[in-house]
C-alpha cells in the first residue's frame, strides 16, 4: 500500500506484490519538457495527440516517443533518450 492509500498492481506476473515508492512529482509542469510515450497499443497515439494539444496550448514543450512493441519493455536506448531529454513522462496505455 502506498502513502496515498492506493494499491498498485504490477502486471508482470509477480507472485507477491513488490513494494515500490512513487516517483517524485514536480510541483508544476511550467518550464518542464514533457515526454509522451506511445507503447504501440491501438489508439494510444490518438490519446497522446490530444494530450499534446492540451500541453502545447498551455505553452509546454513536448517530445514524442514510441516503443517498437507493447509486448516488451522499452529498449534501453529509448529509455536513455527519454531520460536525457525529458523532465516528466506520460505513457499511453490505450486499446
Amino acid at each position: 500500500m502506498t502513502e496515498t492509500g492506493r494499491i498498485l498492481l504490477d502486471p508482470t506476473a509477480e507472485r507477491t506484490a513488490a513494494t515500490r515508492e512513487l516517483a517524485k512529482r514536480p510541483g508544476s509542469l511550467e518550464g518542464k519538457i514533457v515526454g509522451l510515450l506511445d507503447i504501440s497499443k491501438a489508439r494510444g497515439d490518438v490519446f497522446l495527440d490530444r494530450v499534446q494539444e492540451h500541453l502545447e496550448q498551455r505553452g509546454m514543450r513536448v517530445e514524442r516517443f514510441k516503443k517498437p512493441t507493447f509486448t516488451k519493455p522499452a529498449p534501453i536506448d529509448l529509455r536513455h533518450e527519454i531520460s536525457t531529454k525529458c523532465d516528466v513522462v506520460i505513457e499511453a496505455l490505450a486499446d
